[in-house]
């Protein structure tokens, strides 16, 4: 068994739990290798603190005959719960995957009454967390495709195109520089359509004196890139000027905090006390920064109410942002890498302000 697995293994004796249930397709692959898409069907791969892990798999999923795990096959029209509950027997304290479905769950609950269980998803959620060199340096390149696409994306600009034909256009650049497809459904927001910040992209059409803000990322190699940058169409005006600089000043004064033993909760912080000094408090609407990996968005969050310190190797993102309603909007987002006595900022695109012309 690979490293990952005895971090884990590690983790449940200290936890005191016998077994724990990972059917995220994120989780496994993370500690296995393999990414297996399960739908609505069962899959749970048993890691045991003791260290004899089973893998429960449909006859219809595929992994190679030498995967390294203890394999029970079932098929659609077997009690596959019974199965996994006759291997489960005797585990006073059963760790459950967050995202596990409770058609599969309360069966087994009914099923083992004396049994404890529990959420364990945090057992490898926090050691995904933490990321180990190689997925540093796939976390580094992914950002890169990342800036290179954002700068085409926005000499791509012009009188009339429409937020729709730049999220198209998207797909070719990242294509281009070697990424492998959107990591998310990307954000371009003209104008007002900025102040939404999880605004879908439409068919508005660019104008003079729009800002615009351009959420996108890409994958790699099973990794994820998220960046966001605003910048101006023609002209800007001193209202977006203050906003813009304001949330610039936002993301530094957070990414300039950051260093291990620094609590997220004082990184939200850092960022947000700019804002609401300057009496946009309110327009501050979400989070500061999630954290990213293989998923981009992983278990964490810069925010008050996690207030975890943070560590050497942790991944989140940075991305303040002031939303006016009916105007436009303005989010600044780097994705920052915690070292070992400050941060990585894995974008290098400018955050200078940028008028389009």
């Amino acid at each position: 068994m690979n490293k990952r697995f005895e971090n884990l293994v590690e983790r449940l004796n200290q936890e005191k739990i016998d077994a724990l249930l990972i059917s995220d397709p994120a989780s496994i692959s993370y500690l296995t290798g393999k990414m297996i898409y399960p739908g609505e069907r069962m899959l749970v791969l048993v890691v045991s603190a003791k260290g004899n892990h089973q893998f429960f798999l449909n006859q219809l999923f595929n992994v190679p005959e030498t995967f390294d795990f203890g394999k029970t096959w079932f098929s659609d029209t077997d009690d596959y719960i019974s199965m996994l509950a006759d291997y489960l027997k005797g585990s006073a304290c059963v760790g459950v995957d967050k995202i596990w479905p409770a058609k599969f769950l309360l069966p087994l609950m009914n099923k083992m009454p004396e049994t404890k269980f529990i959420n364990g998803s945090y057992a490898i959620d926090e050691i995904r967390m933490v990321k180990e060199d190689e997925e540093k340096d796939l976390m580094r390149k992914a950002s890169l495709i990342n800036d290179a696409a954002m700068d085409d994306m926005i000499h791509a600009l012009k009188e009339g195109i429409t937020e729709n034909e730049m999220a198209e256009k998207l797909l070719k650049f990242y294509a281009q520089h070697g990424g492998e497809g959107y990591s998310f459904s990307p954000i371009v927001g003209y104008g007002p359509n900025g102040a939404d910040g999880h605004h879908g992209c439409d068919d508005t059409p660019l104008k003079k004196g729009d800002s615009i803000v351009i959420d996108m990322g890409c994958m790699y190699q099973g990794y994820c890139s998220d960046m966001t940058r605003t910048v101006f169409y023609q002209e800007v005006t001193e209202k977006q000027k203050e906003v813009y600089h304001l949330v610039l000043q936002a993301n530094l004064a957070a990414e300039a905090l950051i260093k291990p033993g620094v609590r997220l909760c004082d990184i939200d912080k850092a960022a947000r006390d700019v804002i609401e000094k300057a009496g946009y408090g309110p327009n501050f609407n979400h989070r500061t920064g999630h954290f990213i990996g293989r998923e981009v968005h992983e278990y964490g969050d810069v925010s008050a109410s996690f207030d975890m310190p943070v560590k050497e190797g942790m991944i989140f993102s940075i991305e303040p942002g002031i939303y006016i309603e009916g105007e436009f909007g303005v989010r600044i987002e780097d994705l920052v890498m915690v070292t070992k006595d400050g941060c990585e900022v894995l974008n290098h695109y400018s955050k200078d302000l940028i008028v389009v012309k």
